[in-house]
């Protein structure tokens, strides 16, 4: 459950670069670049795609600018898995976690 976020993967012509399309715009019109050796520090969307690239490893570099999201590689790098990840950055409930129930509250007696 959640935004479903649909994704174009596309690899540049430098070697070790992945540049991916988002239907979700992350930034707005600003544009923000991560460095791996640097912690992630917000809680923005973007934000937390960087941290999830860096926490699977073999990332240098995350830039992201509106709906478009540049990955550099590290030497010998792929990027397996990446597109996963950045569609299911807005999934909230997943496989074991229990979806809430909104049940209506009885009117008050008056």
């Amino acid at each position: 459950m959640g935004q479903l976020v649909t994704v174009l993967e596309k690899h540049a012509r430098r070697r070790g670069v992945v540049r991916f399309e988002l239907n979700r715009v992350l930034t707005g019109t600003g544009h923000e670049i991560y460095r791996a050796a640097t912690p992630v520090e917000g809680t923005r969307p973007p934000d937390e795609l960087a941290r999830r690239f860096f926490a699977r490893g073999g990332i240098e570099t995350v830039a992201i600018n509106g709906n478009v999201v540049t990955v550099d590689l590290e030497k010998g790098g792929n990027a397996e898995g990446l597109k996963e990840i950045i569609e299911d950055l807005y999934t909230y409930y997943r496989p074991g976690v229990e979806v809430p129930t909104f049940v209506a509250e009885e009117p008050a007696a008056g």
